[in-house]
């Protein structure tokens, strides 16, 4: 693929315009429509950036034969029209959750395999500045043998539209992350309040550490550090605070510390444009997603088994395949 990929957006809400500015910014993308159920909505968002508003999916594929859609519906309305697209052959980018039931999560794997299907999911923490460093931290040994992590996030949020949307949709980034970096969660138990809008998930993983897991939709996005990760070792220490803001590393015994933060004019590196640097690569070297929609499948497992802990009131093993 020499051209820029040919990128149709659905959906017209905030992270519908969040896609399409960031398509819209690179070299090797363009926008070539954006689908809403209102033809209201799509046609504003279509004309500030120069492409063309659809109410009707199929028309769009049709008119424009797009080499990847990234679909940005509402949290709860992902899986008929992710269906629909996988049964049309489009190779997706898939906004978090990937749905909310796991029934359905294994219906849109089960067909995206056998058309052997390009199926991202954007969980797009992971390629934040810090967490890359964090990672590499990890992979070197930086903080030897693991013993305990910790996750918050907290914001405003609703949890009408579901009893767990809070875990489900928002805390799936960290079930996503703290596996991503410190290997399966094997155990988990749970405390929620106020009808499951904020929770504690205590975790044990595979690798012999433990950790926690505060998520809450009775906060603010507004206040300083609303997101935190620390993560512990016997020979070290690391921080994240708010995913791109900052990165800090401690060694054992150590006052000294190395710390990580955008500079003035690294505006990049204050935004999530990196979940689409890995993704677009793949999608024209004809290679896998760089975060496989399983990895949807996989937060959705942990987090019925979070449910399975608290409505339980007990540990709950988890798989950790």
């Amino acid at each position: 693929m020499s051209a820029p990929a040919r990128v149709a957006i659905v959906g017209a809400g905030q992270w519908g315009e969040q896609h399409i500015r960031a398509f819209s910014s690179r070299a090797d993308s363009r926008v070539v429509g954006v689908f809403s159920r209102d033809l209201a909505r799509a046609e504003p968002r279509a004309a500030r950036w120069s492409t063309r508003a659809y109410d009707d999916v199929g028309r769009m594929i049709d008119e424009t034969g797009p080499d990847l859609i990234s679909v940005c519906l509402p949290n709860t309305e992902h899986y008929a029209p992710t269906l629909e697209l996988i049964e049309r052959g489009i190779p997706l980018l898939v906004e978090k959750p990937l749905v909310f039931h796991l029934d359905e999560a294994d219906r849109l794997l089960d067909e995206a395999r056998a058309r052997n299907l390009f199926f991202a999911i954007n969980f797009n923490h992971r390629y934040a500045e810090p967490v890359v460093r964090a990672e590499h931290d990890l992979d070197a040994g930086k903080l030897g043998n693991l013993s305990f992590a910790t996750w918050r996030f907290g914001g405003e949020g609703t949890s009408v539209h579901h009893p767990y949307a809070n875990l489900i949709e928002t805390q799936c980034h960290g079930i996503d992350l703290l596996e991503h970096l410190l290997g399966p969660i094997d155990a988990v138990s749970a405390e929620m309040t106020r009808g499951g809008s904020t929770l504690v998930v205590a975790a044990h993983f595979a690798c012999g550490a433990v950790g926690s897991l505060v998520g809450s939709y009775d906060s603010s996005y507004a206040y300083p550090r609303t997101h935190h990760v620390e993560i512990n070792g016997d020979a070290g220490r690391l921080l994240i605070d708010d995913t791109v803001r900052r990165y800090e590393f401690s060694a054992a015994g150590s006052e000294a510390r190395t710390v990580w933060e955008a500079g003035y004019f690294n505006d990049r590196r204050r935004s999530f444009h990196e979940t689409f640097d890995a993704l677009m690569p793949a999608l024209r070297a004809g290679a896998a997603p760089p975060v496989h929609a399983e990895s949807g499948r996989r937060a959705l497992q942990v987090a019925y088994r979070i449910i399975d802990a608290f409505e339980t009131e007990r540990r709950v093993v988890v798989p950790t395949h």
